[in-house]
């Protein structure tokens, strides 16, 4: 039997946990239900504290009886079976629910900031200025994406067996229905699921334009390197087609030069060709919404400009030549009438 001082120490607990509950509410506490003890003497105590210390209370506070005093406020299918009610309970069991759904809310936390750094970390990547770095980094950022996708999947695995838990008693009984806190626990994994399917969503259209961005600049690197290589050819060609004297001094001569022109022309064409390929490349990537279309654009105007130019230069030297033997001829006939 509880001894007087033992019940208002533990009334007077009770006066200062009703105040703790109503700051752990998300919401207002509006209304306190208290079954009275069984005990005339705790009762007694009870209505006195209570009363005494009503005014102490920020939310409403019922005293009742008894049980069926309970069921005109609450209905007895949300109750468990020491109330009255039809509700099954198990500590044990609400417990390892409990623990398990918290487990997975703080996964599903984690995973969410993870992926969150994660992107911070793509996003604020500098890219690199050749084809090696940007190559390396595609293939580090991919094995990394890859990485925190297995993350994801375990947690969503997780989330799908707990479900499976909290949905058990339906495999069994088809008739089975959930008390409120297997409906609440459904609801808060289902919610977290959610939770789950979004951020991958979002990480997933994320890495779609990094990964873009990364084989976009790749494709840039690639094609600033070829630009180079072909610009130095196309500069090898004119300065040697400058070589080429459209001035001799007799149809041998310049029957001599027309055939090294010749033979040049060759050679020429093979990088007026690579240099007209690779601005036909550059038009490809703009069309394709390159982000360096500005950079591209003007590298492809210069290369056909370039060959324009050699083709023209190349051309004018023919003809001087083919002129200058027409020439040499003409005048040799003269030369022979006489």
């Amino acid at each position: 039997m509880h001894s007087p001082s033992r019940s208002v120490r533990f009334h007077g607990n009770a006066v200062q946990a009703f105040h703790g509950y109503d700051g752990s509410f998300p919401g207002i506490l509006h209304l306190v239900l208290v079954l009275r003890p069984t005990t005339l003497f705790q009762r007694t105590l009870s209505d006195f504290l209570f009363k005494y210390n009503r005014d102490e209370f920020k939310m409403k506070v019922v005293m009742l009886s008894s049980v069926t005093e309970l069921h005109a406020y609450i209905d007895p299918g949300q109750l468990t079976t020491e109330l009255g009610g039809t509700q099954e309970y198990s500590h044990e069991s609400w417990i390892s629910h409990r623990t398990a759904i918290e487990a997975f809310a703080l996964m599903v936390k984690t995973t969410a900031q993870t992926l969150q750094a994660f992107g911070t970390e793509l996003a604020e990547t500098e890219l690199p200025n050749d084809t090696e770095a940007t190559t390396a980094l595609l293939h580090t950022h991919s094995q990394k994406k890859d990485e925190m996708k297995e993350d994801l999947q375990v947690a969503l695995s997780q989330g799908g067996r707990l479900l499976e838990c909290i949905n058990e008693p339906l495999q069994t009984d088809d008739e089975y229905n959930m008390t409120y806190d297997e409906l609440e626990n459904l609801a808060t994994v289902q919610r977290l699921l959610g939770q789950l399917d979004e951020t991958e969503r979002a990480f997933d259209d994320f890495w779609e334009r990094h990964r873009t961005k990364l084989e976009q600049c790749l494709q840039l690197r690639h094609f600033e390197k070829h630009f180079r290589e072909v610009r130095t050819q196309l500069d090898v060609t004119s300065e040697r087609l400058s070589g080429f004297s459209e001035v001799s001094v007799s149809p041998a001569h310049a029957e001599h030069v027309l055939r090294e022109l010749s033979g040049h022309e060759d050679k020429a064409c093979d990088a007026l060709d690579h240099a007209l390929s690779l601005a036909g490349e550059g038009d490809r990537l703009i069309e394709n919404s390159h982000y360096a279309e500005d950079s591209i654009r003007p590298k492809c105007s210069e290369l056909r400009g370039v060959c324009e130019e050699i083709s023209s230069t190349l051309r004018s030297k023919k003809s001087l030549l083919l002129r200058a033997m027409e020439l040499h001829h003409a005048l040799e006939k003269v030369h022979v009438v006489k």
